[in-house]
C-alpha cells in the first residue's frame, strides 16, 4: 500500500514493529486488515495512533512526546473527476510512484526493501526492539547482508535490561573479553 510521507526504515520500522508488538497483539493479519486490506486508496502518513496499547516510555523514546495521526489519502481529486484510483505498490508501479522504500509484512517480519538498489530486501524480525537505530543509507539495505540492526539507542533501555552504572570520570575502566 502506498504511503506518501517520511518513507524511510528510521521512521517506518519503529512504528510498524511498535505496533505489531502492541496495538495489534502481534497478530500480523489484524495489523495487515488496518494497514492494506481497509485502506481505500492509500496513506498520506502513518502516525503515532499505530503506538496505541505501547507503554508511555517506549512511546516517547520514539516521538519525543509529539503525537500526530495516521491519514488516508481519501482527499484526491483527479483530474478529470473519477474516484481515485488504489495505490497499491507492485513491481510494475514503484517506478512510476517514484518509491525509494518497500516494506513487505511476512510472517517472520518485516522485509526492508531499497527500491534504488534491489528488487528484495533483509527481514527485520518482529521482535525486535522499536527504538533501534535504523539505518537510511539504501546500500545498507542489501539483500545479500543481514539486515542493518544497530544497537537500541534511542531513549531508555529496553524493558528488563539491567543498565550498567556510569563510569566515574578520570577513572580508567578495564577493557573486557569476551
Amino acid at each position: 500500500m502506498y504511503v506518501q510521507l517520511d518513507g524511510l526504515p528510521s521512521h517506518h520500522l519503529p512504528l510498524l514493529l511498535t505496533a505489531y508488538q502492541h496495538r495489534f497483539g502481534r497478530d500480523l493479519e489484524a495489523m495487515s486488515r488496518h494497514l492494506v486490506d481497509d485502506v481505500a486508496v492509500g496513506w498520506d502518513e502513518l502516525g503515532t495512533d499505530l503506538l496505541d496499547g505501547a507503554p508511555p516510555t517506549l512511546v516517547t523514546a520514539l516521538t519525543g512526546g509529539e503525537q500526530w495521526p495516521s491519514r488516508t489519502l481519501d482527499h484526491l481529486i483527479t483530474p478529470d473527476g473519477s474516484p481515485p484510483v488504489r495505490m497499491t505498490v507492485t513491481d510494475e508501479t514503484a517506478d512510476a510512484q517514484d518509491m525509494q522504500w518497500g516494506y513487505v509484512l511476512h510472517q517472520q517480519g518485516i522485509e526492508v526493501i531499497s527500491l534504488l538498489h534491489e528488487d528484495i530486501g533483509p527481514v527485520v524480525d518482529w521482535s525486535t526492539d522499536p527504538r533501534t537505530v535504523f539505518s537510511d543509507h539504501p546500500r545498507a539495505w542489501s539483500s545479500l547482508a543481514p539486515s542493518p540492526v544497530n544497537q537500541a539507542v534511542r531513549g531508555t533501555p529496553p524493558q528488563n535490561t539491567p543498565t550498567a552504572a556510569p563510569a566515574k570520570a578520570g577513572t580508567p575502566r578495564p577493557t573486557t573479553r569476551r
